[in-house]
């Protein structure tokens, strides 16, 4: 043990008090997978690249458990060995994303079933069903087998708890497992068949039940089936996610004390609400892939082909915001991208200084750990195309170098980073999982999404040089002076109360308040409780093509979506559509948009609220952002051409890493004045 410093973050974000921590470097390694003559020299040029960090063994079961209760560790015994012996810190993981072979021949029921009703596969990965009871136990034998070797290692110093859960759409399962754990989850919540009868209008098209196992699975009915009992499976199966990562905790918590626990999450995953998961976690990380997210989520061909190589502005950050309000303010980002990937329609390489910038990024906004996948690219098997921080014959790749010079650029800042204190924003985004649920069972336009309504509206702040807390529905407003809502269509039964005692102004975007829990229209009408906070009532919905809009005075125009909103004589209209209906009210405590707004109206709106609530506005420009953390700030251009940053500069501020002109991917970073 002498001379291996071993390192364990300060939880940061858990109490204001504790203002100091070293961000740090790591990998995903996988011994597994080269000669181990090969693992001394990887872990040496781990520690020269500045990396701290690594992470194994999360689809290794096959190779520690080749047949049941025959166990092969010695050569993970001596993988952590090794790599601890060189000063890296060990992220374990437990293996339940890949099932193997002999485990699902002796329970072949216990893999997912697609909603056309084919059975999952063995023969890739995440073949399982969270409701199975049977795979659960598995998952709790192998997590406490190798906690009890591993738990109180001294190598050990994290343990991540699966692997990215539900990818690949395996988050909902229409099998038997599913369909008995789902009855007796609206046994327990309804009570009776009445009440789940009344809850769902199940009068509608004769769809009365006398019994909840008369209750089926809302897949292959002839059409849509009825609206409330998909949105009650999709909290069913969110729910199975959030006790099959609790089982895996309960272990891990009693055998590897002191240790932090993690989960992996995604960008733009929305199958589960990540909050529930997160908080029986120590950290909330997420796996950061910009160029290939930009592909699959991006919004026209002239925005992707202008980020081509640095992907979407806002869409990292936004999820940074949004883990780190899920793992209670700690966050990591357990795979940073490297290189071109292998899963999106087109694969590109970041321009140079891109994977830089994504780790810089990430620190600004509170990551304790940046990790890149991988270190070594594979040559054999799926992911031949995936890059890493190096070559399959070993030789450095471009983000080796990258992620030396961050290693370096980190040391630049300082013991601890320059006091990194937990500090509230003061504007705070209301993200809300059963919402984007609900908008997805009816969009009622084809091109209706409310993650984009969330993603807009966060980087219109961003834009604004807003840092913004992202935070569930039934978090505690306290602190903050703007609360912006862009969509929750339900409510818990206190919000409004919780929002009319905080000190903030809210902003609330369109079908806010529009359904109740059980996913019907108000008895009041939309937008429901909020009519306490803005006086007024949505009369009518439309769902609006491409290429037509509904213009909002001379601010602009909705898209997509808008309402025909009739509003109190107390309320404070403050724009109206071409059809003189209100488009933008304001109230005492809150204000409405009554549609999906274009760039302008979006920018008018935003900047509005921001002056109400007392916020200072600094505009960073299409290209360029700014996150303030502690007394140091981080801007960073994600354009293909140089951009001036000198407005965000101010005159007391000391530049320690870049300059007041940014290079394409450049950063630079200011101590404050």
């Amino acid at each position: 043990m002498s001379g291996v410093e071993l390192f364990f973050p300060d939880p940061l974000f858990c109490d204001a008090s504790m203002s100091k921590i070293s961000p740090s470097l790591g990998v995903c390694y996988y011994p597994e997978h080269w000669s181990e003559d090969m693992w001394a020299e990887d872990a040496r040029r781990m520690v020269t690249c500045g990396l701290k960090y690594v992470r194994i063994a999360e689809f290794a079961w096959s190779r520690f458990e080749p047949a049941r209760d025959r166990f092969d560790f010695e050569w993970l015994d001596r993988a952590i060995e090794i790599l601890g012996n060189a000063g890296l810190n060990v992220v374990m993981c437990t293996p339940s994303a890949t099932p193997p072979k002999w485990l699902v021949e002796e329970m072949p029921d216990m893999v997912a079933i697609e909603a056309n009703g084919n059975p999952r596969k063995w023969g890739s990965r995440r073949h399982y069903d969270f409701s199975h009871k049977g795979y659960r136990r598995e998952c709790v034998r192998i997590a406490e087998i190798l906690a009890k070797r591993y738990g109180e290692n001294p190598f050990v110093a994290a343990w991540q708890i699966d692997n990215e859960y539900g990818c690949h759409d395996t988050t909902l399962s229409y099998s038997d497992a599913a369909c008995i754990g789902f009855r007796d989850w609206l046994a327990q919540k309804y009570q009776s068949p009445d009440a789940l009868n009344r809850a769902w209008g199940n009068v509608f098209w004769s769809m009365e039940v006398s019994d909840f196992n008369e209750v089926e699975l809302p897949n292959l009915t002839v059409t849509e089936p009825n609206p409330s009992h998909v949105l009650d499976f999709r909290r069913y199966s969110s729910d199975q996610v959030v006790e099959f990562n609790r089982l895996q905790v309960d272990v891990l918590r009693r055998l590897a004390p002191g240790r932090d626990l993690i989960h992996n999450f995604m960008g733009k995953f929305l199958e589960f609400d990540h909050f529930d998961v997160g908080a029986d976690l120590d950290v909330a990380s997420w796996d950061s892939y910009p160029l290939g997210n930009l592909e699959r989520f991006g919004r026209d061909d002239a925005w992707k082909n202008w980020y081509l190589r640095a992907g979407d502005p806002d869409f990292q950050a936004f999820h940074h915001d949004l883990y780190r309000g899920c793992g209670q303010g700690r966050m990591w980002v357990m795979e940073q991208q490297p290189g071109p990937v292998n899963w999106a329609p087109w694969n590109p390489a970041p321009h140079k200084g891109m994977v830089r910038l994504w780790s810089h990024e990430a620190f600004a906004h509170g990551a304790e750990v940046v990790s890149y996948f991988r270190w070594r690219q594979a040559p054999f098997a799926q992911e031949q195309f995936h890059a890493a921080l190096n070559r399959p014959d070993g030789s450095a790749d471009l983000a080796y170098e990258e992620a030396q010079q961050v290693a370096g650029e980190l040391k630049k800042l300082g013991d601890g980073a320059a006091d990194l204190e937990s500090r509230q924003s003061r504007v705070a985004l209301v993200f809300d999982y059963p919402s984007q649920w609900a908008t997805e069972i009816q969009p009622q336009g084809e091109d209706y999404d409310g993650f984009r309504i969330a993603l807009d509206w966060y980087g219109e702040l961003r834009r604004a040089g807003q840092n913004i807390d992202i935070v569930a529905p039934s978090s505690d407003f306290d602190g903050y002076d703007l609360v912006v809502v862009p969509h929750l269509l339900m409510l818990d039964d206190d919000f409004v109360a919780r929002a009319r005692n905080s000190g903030a102004r809210f902003l609330f975007g369109p079908r806010s308040g529009s359904r109740t829990p059980a996913h019907q229209i108000p008895a009041n009408l939309a937008p429901g409780q909020l009519q306490d906070l803005v006086n007024l009532k949505v009369l009518r919905t439309e769902s609006l093509r491409s290429g037509i809009v509904e213009p909002v005075e001379e601010q602009g125009a909705f898209l997509r979506w808008f309402e025909h909103v009739e509003a109190d004589t107390t309320a404070d209209v403050q724009l109206r559509t071409s059809s003189g209906t209100p488009a933008y009210v304001a109230a005492q405590k809150a204000s409405y948009i009554a549609g999906w707004p274009n760039e302008q109206l979006l920018k008018h709106v935003v900047q509005t609220e921001l002056k109400n609530a007392g916020l200072a506005i600094l505009e960073t420009g299409e290209d360029l952002r700014i996150r303030d953390r502690g007394n140091l700030r981080t801007i960073v251009n994600y354009a293909h051409k140089q951009r001036d940053a000198s407005h965000l500069i101010g005159s007391g501020d000391e530049i320690v890493v870049g300059e007041a002109t940014l290079e394409p991917g450049g950063v630079t970073i200011l101590r404050r004045g």
